[in-house]
Formats: structure tokens, sequence, C-alpha cells
């Protein structure tokens, strides 16, 4: 445990020195909902019943922005092929390096909803559903990108590949957050939400570490 507390440290310093990527994050969030309005009009009925499926689609290519980060420094510098070899196990790394993408890709965008929400005229109740639909869904988002990031990281210009593969492993993630939101049934929807998330938690890190090895191999 001491070294994994000390690997999560050092992955959460080295992320938090490139503050401006997580403003990055929330610019581009908010932006693609503020532009919403201008294409589709300023029908508030309109607006609010559309509002969760932009939320998600907007949280979701957010995400995408700092998948190319997770691994590709690590690899291009050596890094990496020195924590294959550390005492820690590959999967474990991956985890800490998992914990720290949710941490500065999407807490900032949780946390910037409610803004979001009000430029969507949403209301009151769809915006603490959408709160905690973000947050039982977006690490199942995280760990997909985690596996997108390590099938790819061997790849020149893998960054842009990345998002294509993991694309169809998170519409049902995208499908659930939103009706978590929408449907009169949203508690069950959220309950699949969070076993999404959890599946994907539990098997993510040993897909990538299985990944990492062969592009390394």
């Amino acid at each position: 445990m001491t070294a994994f507390r000390a690997l999560l440290f050092r992955e959460l310093r080295l992320a938090l020195r490139g503050g401006g990527d997580m403003l990055t994050l929330v610019l581009f969030f908010v932006i693609v909902g503020a532009v919403v309005p201008f294409a589709v009009g300023p029908d508030r009925e309109l607006l609010a019943r559309i509002a969760p499926g932009i939320v998600w689609i907007a949280a979701f290519l957010a995400m995408l922005l700092g998948l190319d980060r997770l691994f590709r420094p690590d690899h291009e510098d050596g890094s990496l092929i020195l924590l294959r070899q550390a005492e820690l196990p590959l999967s474990m790394v991956i985890v800490a390096k998992l914990i720290v993408h949710w941490l500065v890709s999407a807490v900032p965008l949780i946390i910037a909803s409610p803004l979001l929400a009000v430029l969507l005229s949403m209301e009151g109740d769809a915006l603490w559903r959408t709160i905690v639909s973000l947050l039982l869904g977006t690490p199942a988002l995280a760990a997909f990108g985690a596996v997108g990031a390590a099938v790819t990281v061997s790849i020149r210009r893998g960054g842009l590949i990345a998002p294509i593969l993991i694309a169809p492993l998170s519409i049902p993630v995208l499908i659930f957050g939103t009706g978590s939101i929408t449907a009169t049934q949203s508690s069950a929807a959220m309950l699949f939400l969070a076993a999404l998330s959890l599946m994907a938690l539990a098997l993510s890190p040993f897909a990538a570490a299985l990944a990492i090895s062969s592009a390394e191999d």
C-alpha cells in the first residue's frame, strides 16, 4: 500500500502541474452545452427535454480530451518500462492512474454541471439527478478510456484512434446516464449505471495491463 500511495501521489502531482488542462476540459464541457441553444432555438421546454442527453454527450467528449496523456508521456520517456519492472503489479499502476484520471477529468465536469444545467433550462430535480448520474457513470467512461489509451499507447497518433475504439463501449453508459435523469424509473437506470461502472472498474485495469504488456513486448 505504501508503494501504491506513493504512485498515486506522483500521478496526482504530475496531473496538477498541467492545471490548464482541467480548465480546458471544463470550458469545452460548458461550450458544448452553450452552443446548443443557438442551434435548436430558444424554446425552453425543448432545451429542458434534450438537456440530459446534451450533458452526457458533452461529458463524454470532454473526457476524451485527456486520454492521450494517460499513458503516452510515460511511454515516450521510458517510465512505463520502469513501472512494468516495479514491485507493484502493472494492474495496480493502472488503478492509480485511473483514479487520478477520474479526479482531474470527471470531477471538474461534475462541479461545472450546474452551470451547464442553467444554460439548458434544467429544473432543480433534474439537476440533482444529473449530478448523481455523472458521479455513478463517469468512472465507467474513465475505465473504458484507460483501456483505449492502453491499446493505442504504442501507435503513432493513437490519441485519434482511442475514441473510436471506446465509443461503442460507452454507448450503454450514455443510454443509462440519460435515462437516469429523464426516465420515470430513474432509480433503476442509476442502478444499471452503477453496475456498469463497477464492472468496468473491475476489469479495465487487467485489460489495460495486458494491452500495455503486449505493446511494449
